[in-house]
């Protein structure tokens, strides 16, 4: 029993400290969004609204100029004000940004930030475990080589979830008649609008899964779904 207590302990630390993120992104959108009124997007977030059986599909601009859509815990959907602007520029379109808020109402739908909280618990214990293992034969070095594995194992569980709120919006534009055009060309653009050009990392090391394989499913999807 004895031997389990630290972990136990780092668990409940992993809790405590993702409960803070939550309070503290809860309160940094409070303090720089508000709800995104305009009669250009009205049509396009009316069909999601009925495509879901539900009122309205409320989207909320958040006051940060990166090119950027967001889920927050508390299961609001976010554009950022750089992304709107590049629609308001004409770079990007109605339909596309619907793309955008229909991916992140499926981070909400299928409880991404509830599963985040669980995963990132999960990963400080197994880190814990891991770097008291790999300490007793690499002295010095075991923290690096845990870190070094919980990293890549994020990145693998953050590339599940897009994989999987991809889909979701796929599905939902189809049933919304949309259709899934606006959806690839927004992936095929978003390098040049998010400045990251060509350049990128491993493809075990990123977060977001390449734009090739993310087109590919969803193709793979719609011909499977048609």
């Amino acid at each position: 029993m004895s031997r389990l207590i630290p972990v136990l302990l780092v668990v409940f630390y992993g809790l405590v400290m993702y409960r803070f993120s939550v309070w503290r992104t809860k309160k940094e959108l409070d303090a720089k969004s508000s709800e995104l009124v305009d009669p250009s997007l009205r049509n396009v977030t009316d069909r999601l609204a009925r495509a879901l059986d539900i009122p309205k599909v409320r989207v909320h601009i958040y006051e940060v100029s990166p090119v950027n859509g967001l889920a927050a815990p508390d299961g609001r959907i976010f554009i950022t004000r750089g992304f709107y602007n590049r629609f308001r520029a004409g770079d990007v379109s109605a339909e596309e940004l619907a793309s955008v808020i229909a991916h992140e109402l499926g981070h909400v739908a299928l409880g991404h930030t509830r599963r985040r909280m669980i995963d990132f618990s999960g990963q400080n214990a197994l880190r814990t475990v891991l770097a008291a293992i790999f300490n007793r034969f690499l002295p010095g070095v075991g923290v690096m080589i845990a870190n070094a594995l919980m990293s890549l194992l994020a990145a693998r569980l953050s590339r599940r979830d897009e994989f999987e709120a991809d889909a979701y919006a796929t599905a939902l534009l189809i049933k919304a008649g949309i259709g899934t055009g606006p959806q690839k060309s927004l992936f095929r653009k978003l390098g040049a609008l998010t400045g990251a050009g060509n350049a990128a990392p491993p493809a075990w090391l990123m977060s977001h899964p390449p734009t090739a394989d993310r087109i590919a499913a969803i193709e793979t999807n719609e011909t499977k779904w048609s």
